[in-house]
This record gives C-alpha cells, sequence and structure tokens, in this order.
C-alpha cells in the first residue's frame, strides 16, 4: 500500500511541476475561469469542440501541485469525448473525489484514481474538482468564474 501511495504521489507532483497541455493555446472555441476563494488557487480553460467531442483542452492558472495535477490530468483524459461524455466523466471523477469508490475498469477514471485521496482532505477536494468545474462551465458557456463554494 505505501508502494501505491508514494507512486500516487509521484504522478501528482510529476503533473503539478510540469503540467500538460499548460498555456493559452492559438485557437478554441470555448473558455472560462476558476477561482478557489479559500486557497487562491486560479485556472483558466480553453476548449476546442469540433462536431460535438472535445478536440482540445488547455489550461493556465496557479495554485497547490493538487489543483495543477488534477488540470493537467483532466486535459488528457478529455480529449476525443463527446460532450455528453465528458459531462460523465466529471460525474464519476466527483463521484472518486468525494466518496469511497471501487473501481470497475474505467481506463479514464483509473488514470484519474491518484486524486482519490484528497477525500480525506475536505478541502482539498476543492483544489482537485476546480478544474472540472471550470471546464463545465466552458461547456455551457457561464461567464462568472467557476468557484469551489
Amino acid at each position: 500500500m505505501s508502494d501505491l501511495r508514494d507512486l500516487y504521489q509521484e504522478i501528482i507532483l510529476d503533473h503539478g511541476k510540469s503540467p500538460r497541455n499548460f498555456g493559452k493555446p492559438a485557437t478554441f472555441t470555448a473558455e472560462a475561469d476558476g477561482y478557489n476563494p479559500l486557497c487562491g488557487d486560479k485556472v483558466h480553460i480553453y476548449v476546442t469542440l469540433k462536431d460535438g467531442r472535445v478536440e482540445d483542452v488547455h489550461f493556465e492558472g496557479r495554485g497547490c501541485a493538487i489543483s495543477m495535477a488534477s488540470a493537467s490530468l483532466m486535459t488528457e483524459v478529455l480529449v476525443g469525448k463527446t460532450e455528453a461524455e465528458a459531462r460523465a466523466l466529471f460525474d464519476k471523477f466527483h463521484e472518486l473525489v468525494t466518496t469511497e469508490h471501487e473501481l470497475v475498469g474505467d481506463d479514464d477514471l483509473d488514470r484519474l484514481v491518484v486524486l482519490g485521496g484528497v477525500r480525506q482532505y475536505p478541502s482539498r477536494i476543492k483544489c482537485a474538482t476546480l478544474a472540472w468545474h471550470t471546464f463545465n462551465n466552458a461547456l455551457t458557456g457561464t461567464s462568472a468564474p467557476a468557484k469551489t463554494e
């Protein structure tokens, strides 16, 4: 168990220090801001939708390792999903970080399980879900910043 915990911690630190898909892309079709007033984490999500599918997701922001790792992992797992699949994955991710979750062979959720430990720290759940709430706002065209409150 300790080795598994160490691996998870290593993945979070790696994505936190070297986030994937970080920066503003040349083109995008939707965007949204997110802000966690408890800790000051900020994220801006850029989404490119084409024919109802997520073609690309990038982000900019600053925050703790968990919020940056979550945003980085999110940008990797959402590419290629339909909007409905992306929303369903958000629901599964939210369940993963808020409840005891038994994995059932969902490859995308398996990649996100590294963030499941935040469920033991309610304030960290907000860090892990900020990018996801912000992505949802980008899909719905919500102009107010996504908040975790």
